[in-house]
């Protein structure tokens, strides 16, 4: 009676938790082999990795809802938050199939078939048409089965019947695989251990390397990309341009600090010397052109302000710069668009499209197939070696990174990404300012108080803002220079305020003479409408 007790006392035996542990190291360190050699196979070939690829299905699977909610609640850490919990899932079953593994090996190498079987039905319907998807996800099931079976090997060999640590009831061990017997124990805890820290060591390193890969520099490498002067270059932005206040955006925003949303849970790093563009569809002469080609042409500059659809009423998802790239008037042109074509369908090199009115790329607008921003050649986040940037749309009916085929169709016959989920297909930038200075809750001194902020209305330009403070009478604010009607303009007003917490409103009138309306209206399908409210204290 006494040595039933003392057996069953507690939660878990002893034994029953060394298995737990033993078996869940085996399974953590399985699924590290698996991933780390797909990430390395991916790197060398230049493709998805299977990560990416299952990430890419939830989120094309998702309804526009949850995508949406997704980027207001996580901001541009959405990207991070859906990769991280693919593998957090991963590593969760992996504990789950190494603990069973332990006593039935057949049970770690089912579910890594499954895995794989999970990872092909995601990658063979990917947005890209690369064929070479798969290979990694092979690559990471064989790696991830010799890493098993080294490590089950292992631990048998280290915790044997009758040895301290074995994981395994006496009636397991007579069920499993035969072991080593005679004088020779195994090596020891120390060497699970070691045989663990290898597959650590080996796993870790293969990921790394992979992620480093796509980076490295080379003949169509970012870093080894000489962008040529445009042809008749812009003059350099006059100095009332940015009233440099504290607080305020600066008028061109650095390339580092530009937003970025798209659906790319990586960011893809393009050979610039292998990079294509193909132009055909419903045209007279299709053609297709690479990167020598493209920088060759007669190359141009424009100023331009780009806002994501998602901008939430004074959001910071909107960014000016100066472009360089080469009208995609031009290029249609060239390509000779046949009547009845209402729609650019562009294609990005993961895959994603993006639906473009014809007759707005053919207006006169600066419509560029952008090759630099800032005056570098374009970031690999912001679509090197080539993109889409078309002032007045958002950026989802108009900015396609990566780009790579561009189709001449009807809106009738083929719909683009967000389309397909109930977005606009023609969605023009609606008129829309905010409140910098003060910061939201920001404390101030009392007496003279400086607002400032931002307005934009591409293609419409601004005509005057207006605030007020506490919902007192609206107020003339001072607009800076601007260089065109497609970019954002600074403003700023001064009022005196008593200690205590005060709000300031903002709104906007285009050159058309229309004022932002104060009813708010969510970002999706066609943009925010608003105007923006903070509230700050002065001391």
């Amino acid at each position: 009676m006494t040595d039933v007790t003392t057996e069953t006392r507690g939660n878990t035996p002893p034994r029953d938790r060394r298995r737990v542990v033993v078996g869940s190291v085996v399974g953590l360190l399985t699924v590290a082999a698996s991933l780390g050699a797909a990430e390395l196979a991916a790197g060398l070939l230049r493709t998805a990795s299977p990560v990416v690829a299952v990430g890419d299905t939830v989120v094309d699977a998702s309804p526009p809802a949850l995508v949406e909610a997704a980027i207001d609640l996580l901001g541009r850490a959405d990207k991070v938050v859906l990769v991280s919990g693919i593998v957090a899932v991963l590593l969760g079953a992996g504990t789950v199939l190494g603990v069973a593994a332990l006593r039935r090996p057949i049970a770690g190498y089912a579910g890594l078939a499954v895995f794989a079987a999970v990872g092909l039905a995601a990658v063979l319907p990917h947005r890209s048409d690369d064929p070479g998807t798969p290979v990694p996800v092979v690559v990471g099931a064989v790696a991830g089965a010799l890493a098993l079976a080294l490590l089950l090997w292992s631990a048998r060999r280290t915790f044997q019947p009758g040895r301290m640590g074995d994981p395994r009831t006496p009636a397991d061990a007579e069920k499993d695989a035969p072991l080593a017997t005679g004088p020779d124990r195994g090596p020891g805890r120390r060497g699970f251990v070691l045989t663990a820290a290898g597959v650590l060591a080996v796993s870790g390193s293969a990921g790394a390397l992979g992620r480093v890969l796509p980076s490295l520099g080379g003949a169509g490498s970012r870093s080894s990309l000489a962008l040529p002067p445009a042809a008749d270059p812009l003059p350099p932005l006059p100095a009332a341009t940015d009233l440099g206040i504290p607080g305020l955006p600066p008028f061109t925003t650095p390339n580092r600090e530009f937003y970025r949303i798209d659906t790319a849970l990586t960011v893809p790093r393009l050979d610039s010397t292998r990079w294509t563009l193909r132009v055909h569809g419903m045209v007279d002469r299709p053609f297709e052109i690479d990167m020598d080609e493209l920088l060759a042409m007669e190359l141009v500059e424009a100023d331009i302000t780009m806002t994501c659809v998602s901008n939430q009423v004074g959001g910071d998802l909107v960014g000016n710069t100066r472009w360089l790239g080469f009208p995609l008037a031009a290029l249609l042109r060239r390509a000779g668009v046949r009547s009845g074509a209402d729609q650019v369908l562009s294609t990005s090199d993961d895959g994603w499209t993006c639906g473009t009115p014809t007759e707005v790329v053919m207006d006169g607008r600066d419509a560029l197939l952008a090759v630099g921003m800032g005056g570098e050649p374009l970031p690999h986040a912001h679509g090197y070696p080539a993109r889409m940037v078309v002032p007045g749309l958002y950026g989802f009916v108009s900015a396609t990174k990566w780009v790579t085929d561009i189709k001449l169709t009807r809106f009738e016959d083929e719909q683009p990404y967000w389309a397909q989920r109930g977005w606009a297909v023609r969605a023009p930038v609606k008129t829309m300012s905010r409140v910098d200075v003060p910061a939201p809750l920001g404390r101030v001194g009392s007496g003279d108080v400086v607002l400032a902020g931002v307005a934009w209305a591409q293609r419409r330009g601004i005509d005057a803002v207006e605030v007020r403070v506490d919902e007192g009478e609206w107020r003339l604010a001072e607009l800076a220079a601007v260089p065109g009607i497609d970019t954002w303009v600074q403003w700023v007003a001064e009022t005196a305020v008593e200690p205590g917490r005060h709000s300031v409103e903002v709104r906007a009138t285009d050159a058309t003479g229309f004022a932002q309306p104060s009813e708010r209206v969510e970002p999706i399908p066609d943009g925010a409408t608003g105007r923006h409210k903070v509230q700050f204290i002065a001391e």
